[in-house]
């Protein structure tokens, strides 16, 4: 068991029960016009069955680490979970409202750093005298001061990357779900980011952490979600399911 695993005595906060998750997608081919272009497109639909009756449920004070491969299903559970992807059938339910840090989330690329912490601080949910309280203490965790003043559209990905997770979790959150913001950074700043993870742990949230980075989960899960073309392939101790999924892929 890694520092700090938790046994799951706290209160369900999430409970994922049988969930499917399905997707229309166009199959790709040579363009056409017309009547035969539409006739293409309708016989290149193509269903992709993400998530294929999964069920658990987390508790307070755990951390869960969501791994598997590129395609697995892991970032559309978590938009499931966060309430921004309909289930196909069965069910989601959330004892609060979840956060979702993903690296592709928007910034407002014209707007200086500055002004986007103090919109990002807005939108989850502070006062704009909160917003102020906590402004320095987001620049400080993001480690862009010389930087902040500039548009967000000229910071590198990595950046960027850094300036929304150190806003997201300037705030305390119930549910957090993290999908690979970890994997930006220096080692310094990642250091930082899994010792927030588990203070957020600490205070009796749940935080789900999608990685390709198994010293990251292991450094900072408590449990471990492993998803294999949509299956629930494996739930428990972090270092028994990331042994279990490394050797898969020997």
């Amino acid at each position: 068991m890694t520092e700090g695993s938790a046994t799951r005595t706290g209160h369900p906060t999430v409970v994922v029960d049988d969930l499917h998750i399905k997707y229309k997608t166009f199959a790709s081919g040579k363009a056409a016009s017309g009547t035969r272009a539409l006739l293409q497109r309708q016989r290149g639909i193509r269903v992709v069955h993400a998530v294929k009756g999964m069920t658990f449920v987390a508790h307070e004070g755990e951390s869960i680490g969501v791994i598997g491969h590129n395609g697995s299903g892991k970032s559309s559970l978590m938009r499931a979970i966060a309430g921004l992807q309909s289930p196909a059938s069965g069910s989601v339910f959330a004892s609060s409202q979840p956060a979702l840090l993903g690296v592709n989330a928007a910034l407002l690329g014209d707007l200086s750093g500055s002004k986007n912490v103090i919109l990002g601080s807005l939108a989850l949910g502070n006062s704009r005298a909160q917003a102020d309280a906590v402004y320095q203490d987001i620049v400080d965790f993001s480690g862009l001061e010389e930087f902040i003043d500039l548009p967000m559209k000229t910071y590198s990905s990595g950046m960027a990357a850094r300036l929304r997770f150190s806003i997201a979790v300037s705030r305390d959150h119930q549910i957090l779900l993290v999908d690979e913001a970890l994997a930006v950074g220096d080692k310094e700043f990642r250091a930082k980011s899994e010792a927030r993870i588990r203070e957020l742990r600490e205070q009796a949230g749940t935080v789900f952490l999608v990685s390709h980075s198994m010293r990251s989960i292991l450094d900072t899960c408590s449990r471990v979600l492993w998803i294999d073309h949509g299956n629930l392939k494996m739930d428990g101790d972090p270092q028994e399911v990331v042994d279990a999924y490394q050797a898969s892929k020997n």
